[in-house]
């Protein structure tokens, strides 16, 4: 039975890596829950800016700049091109320098190019200015390679899926947001249309900047400290344990040093050797710590030995990405995440094509729940995600993922050929489609950690920007349909089915993986 107390409450932890093994979401004060909160709105606002041109592009920015219907396709495009870039870039970045500082830079980065919205006066200025604010979609990456390294392997489905979920709502709040600040300057303020559009965009300029500050001086980089003495760290809870171990190697640059942040219960004495024989071999493990599940000598050695994030060199970040596992992660991600970003890029044109009266506000608001849905969708996704693993296994978990899939792909088939001019079908079928195809990206987050966690970066890295790659895809097509919406829907729907299908019969994880199980 669910525990409401474990929302406020300190979590009981692994002893190794101390991670959490409950989410307190409603407990900023500690740390656990400052880290899942900074993690989900860090990500919502950069995902609010990131898409904060499509509510006001098809009607007010075309007029403006005079934008053909091929130019606003190009500018939904370059930005999904400029952010998976940055994915790529991202997941080496986050094991090499920490998720923190990654998630950080990237809202720092992308909160420029936001101010300097106002100054575009071109197409092709519209295009250079939605290519840099592209760099905010990578924040994605961090984002969930930081809540993979707060949350363990009971729980880390439901947390990544929560904080990319709320994150993701952030494509529907900015058509809520970005419209209601355009009327605002507009009837109160008294502003034209040409410079209320513009001054709109210092809102999430604002908001994105405040938030990377904070997540700077809030928060740390892992639940032991710093990023730069993890491998120490994880070597130090084992000999607290009077765990024998020879497995964590710790980085040339870390020999000598012997961190012991506040809490953290370490030996009263730690070698300087790469690799360490704690207490001799046959000691009994002695000791009981706060809050500490208590786990298997086995368990601490295996969860020490391959989940302790390394910084990986060019053949092993390529052995990585190129196993069948990630390829099978990214293939399925293409359809579910790359989906939900070509859909959002014209989904509020989509309803005014079908439903001229709404108008720019009015379908703006209807597009808006298709991205709020991710508050409970994409969650439900990485809960029922853990659920079935608690159950079963890690196919469990990857099984649920191709069935969210196949049904996402047949809803998709169903808005296309109805193509309903009648709102209540089309906004039925539209929020049946955002469950499982939503549900299918928190899914998907739930499996990730599990596959190659040494390298958790570099694959959230790849799975995330196979996302955008989709997102491209399938941006593309619209963009040579026109405004033929609904053919575009049913062809995504066939390409979810066939890429699901092909995908499903291979293992979740590499035969002989140490971790992550």
């Amino acid at each position: 039975m669910l525990d409401a107390r474990l929302l406020w409450k300190a979590p009981d932890v692994n002893p190794v890596n101390h991670k959490a093994r409950s989410i307190p979401a409603l407990n900023p004060a500690n740390v656990y829950g400052r880290v899942f909160t900074f993690a989900w709105f860090g990500f919502m606002v950069a995902f609010m800016s990131w898409y904060a041109f499509p509510p006001l592009l098809s009607i007010t920015i075309a007029k403006d700049l005079k934008l053909r219907q091929v130019d606003i396709a190009n500018s939904n495009i370059i930005a999904l091109v400029a952010t998976l870039l940055v994915r790529l870039v991202a997941g080496p970045a986050c094991d090499r320098f920490g998720p923190r500082y990654t998630f950080a830079a990237c809202l720092l980065a992308g909160a420029i190019p936001t101010a300097l919205a106002g100054a575009v006066t071109t197409v092709r200025g519209l295009l250079a200015l939605r290519f840099f604010i592209g760099i905010l979609g990578g924040t994605f990456v961090p984002c969930q390679v930081w809540s993979t390294g707060f949350f363990d392997k009971n729980i880390v489905g439901s947390s990544n899926a929560f904080t990319a979920g709320i994150g993701n709502a952030g494509g529907g709040i900015t058509y809520f947001l970005m419209p209601a600040v355009f009327d605002s300057l507009v009837h109160n303020q008294h502003l034209s249309a040409h410079v209320a559009w513009r001054v709109t965009f210092i809102v999430p300029f604002i908001i994105i900047t405040a938030t990377a500050i904070g997540m700077l001086i809030f928060c740390p980089d892992t639940p032991t400290g710093s990023w730069s003495d993890r491998h120490l760290h994880a070597q130090q809870n084992l000999a607290s344990h009077r765990v024998t171990s020879d497995v964590v190697t710790v980085p040339e640059q870390l020999e000598g040093q012997t961190p012991s942040p506040k809490g953290f219960h370490s030996a009263s004495h730690i070698s300087t050797d790469k690799k360490i024989d704690y207490y001799g071999a046959g000691k009994e493990r002695t000791g009981s710590y706060a809050h500490e599940t208590p786990i298997s000598e086995q368990a601490m050695i295996e969860i020490a030995r391959g989940e302790v994030i390394v910084k990986p060199t060019f053949k092993e970040a390529m052995a990585v990405t190129l196993s069948p596992q990630t390829l099978a992660l990214a293939a399925c991600y293409v359809c579910s995440f790359g989906a939900e970003l070509a859909i959002n890029s014209i989904l509020g044109a989509y309803y005014v094509k079908n439903f001229p009266k709404l108008q720019q506000t009015g379908s703006g608001r209807w597009a808006a729940m298709f991205g709020l849905l991710n508050f409970v969708f994409r969650p439900s996704g990485g809960i029922i995600s853990d659920i079935i693993y608690a159950r079963s296994n890690l196919w469990g978990k990857k099984l649920w993922i191709h069935f969210v899939g196949l049904v996402t792909g047949v809803f998709l088939i169903a808005i296309g050929v109805v193509d309903s001019h009648s709102k209540a079908t089309m906004f039925g079928l539209m929020a049946g489609m955002a469950f499982f195809l939503e549900a299918g990206n928190g899914a998907n987050y739930s499996l990730v950690p599990h596959v190659h966690p040494h390298a958790n970066g570099i694959i959230s890295g790849v799975v995330g920007a196979a996302g955008n790659l989709g997102g491209i895809i399938f941006a593309i097509i619209f963009r040579y349909n026109g405004k033929n919406y609904g053919k575009v829907f049913w062809i995504t729907g066939i390409i979810t089915i066939v890429i699901n299908l092909s995908v499903s019969w291979i293992r979740p994880i590499p035969k002989g993986q140490i971790g992550g199980q």
